[in-house]
């Protein structure tokens, strides 16, 4: 019995090794969500320069939408920026940001000093919405068609090999869509 007691540590090391063997073959990117296939979560709430102004889910529907998490107290947000000021320029979408659990200032400074890309940015104080999305942090980005549903969820920074591998056929699938009626 004894012996049997000394290989107890063995066979948890091995099991332990087995276990974070497994999890190098996994992309951190590829987070799950319960909400692809599904309609975006109802909100309502003040936008980010203007907390007059409150926009609802609705306001989301009928473009081709990005949604991108952000905040001030992210440093890949600010890596990721230079690229969403391209996307915005460029591109024939809607980018919305959705500013999470940030200081009001904070973010307008920011947006300031760095560029605004987004048609708006919903300000999410307490981090309602991004709760309801199921957001681990900043940055995230949902796809969002033209009928509300999302259609993909991507955690992480974007930058020119993520949008050209993960972003542009998906969307010009939706755009073909859209054009078709769908």
């Amino acid at each position: 019995m004894n012996k049997l007691i000394r290989f107890i540590p063995l066979i948890l090391v091995l099991a332990l090794g087995v276990v974070l063997y497994r999890g190098l073959s996994l992309n951190p990117q590829e987070m799950p969500s319960a909400l692809v296939g599904k309609p975006i979560p109802s909100f309502s709430l003040p936008t980010l320069n203007n907390a007059e102004r409150i926009v609802s889910t609705d306001d989301l529907i009928g473009d081709v939408v990005l949604l991108n998490v952000w905040a001030t107290w992210c440093p890949t947000c600010k890596y990721e920026h230079p690229y969403l000021v391209d996307i915005a320029k460029k591109q024939e979408l809607k980018l919305y940001g959705l500013n999470y659990k940030d200081e009001r200032n904070a973010a307008q400074e920011w947006l300031t000093h760095y560029e605004d890309p987004y048609e708006f940015s919903i300000f999410d104080e307490v981090g309602t919405l991004g709760l309801d999305l199921g957001v681990y942090g900043a940055p995230e980005t949902f796809v969002i068609d033209h009928h509300g549903i999302i259609r993909k969820r991507f955690a992480g920074a974007i930058d020119t090999r993520v949008w050209r591998t993960e972003f542009e056929p998906l969307i010009a699938q939706i755009m073909t869509e859209r054009k078709q009626g769908k």
